[in-house]
């Protein structure tokens, strides 16, 4: 039993071979479960799994103006070829030191706890990739403070798709609901999601600049690629030697759709 009132401890999973045999499962689904309930999958428009660290996508071109057209004439053209530059996949991974003894007498439930916020980091440490990705090539419009006003012009710069998110640092977070017109006609769900009163989900990161505010569709902006799942060494695991537990994951970013990112730049 992983949790309820009757939550099996530690131990428990080593009283036979078979049971020990699961538990660096119960490992890796506890520290996914908190990678995978951070801000990642929520921004993320697309997963593609791939074989090796080097990906090459797909890239689209479709400049040529949308516009009607004649009989006898060339519709106007939108081009798919490969991409001309490859995404590196980086590798995230943390050693967790945890000898038998110091958890053979803790809950289950409790334990995963830890290992969830473990996960939950390991999903922040990776958000600096997918800031990058987002803004990388991005021509950025400025302001030289942040008002509601500037909410709204960089609301104003989408086009086909709508600004659905904003992330920004935590401190920026703080300054932008703190706004008036945020206490006036901002939206919280009950699970706790924030909603600009334009409709554009309010999003924090530490790996945003506090003088950067990024607008996207989450929709279309930002692809996530993985060559492999969480990774964990198991051997050690199974035989109660559990000085060390390694878990590791190869990922990367790549924006999909350049006209569903705008950014706007603080500079005072």
């Amino acid at each position: 039993r992983v949790s309820g009132k009757n939550c099996d401890k530690v131990e428990k999973f080593f009283t036979t071979t078979e049971s020990a045999v699961l538990f660096p499962e119960f490992l890796r689904r506890s520290l996914k479960k908190g990678f995978d309930e951070g801000i990642l999958n929520g921004i993320t428009a697309a997963k593609s799994t791939f074989d090796c660290n080097t990906y090459i996508g797909c890239l689209l071109d479709d400049n040529t103006p949308y516009t009607t057209t004649s009989e006898g004439n060339p519709m106007p053209e939108s081009s798919v070829t490969e991409n001309t530059s490859a995404v590196n996949l980086l590798k995230y991974g943390r050693i967790i030191n945890a000898s038998y003894e110091a958890v053979r007498q803790q809950r289950l439930d409790v334990f995963a706890v830890m290992l969830r916020g473990i996960g939950r980091k390991l999903a922040n440490s990776v958000m600096a990739a997918a800031v990058s990705a987002l803004t990388v090539d991005t021509e950025a419009i400025t302001a030289s403070a942040l008002t509601y006003n500037e909410l709204t012009r960089l609301y104003g710069e989408f086009d086909s798709f709508e600004m659905n998110t904003v992330l920004v640092s935590p401190a920026k977070a703080a300054e932008i609901f703190a706004m008036s017109a945020m206490q006036e006609a901002s939206f919280v769900s009950s699970d706790g999601k924030i909603y600009l009163p334009f409709g554009a989900e309010l999003l924090k990161s530490c790996a945003v600049e506090d003088n950067t505010i990024i607008g996207f569709n989450k929709d279309f902006a930002l692809e996530l690629i993985t060559s492999s799942d969480f990774i964990m060494e198991t051997d050690k695991l199974i035989n109660r030697q559990l000085d060390s537990i390694a878990v590791s994951v190869n990922c990367g970013f790549r924006k999909l759709t350049p006209d569903a990112v705008r950014v706007l730049t603080i500079t005072g």
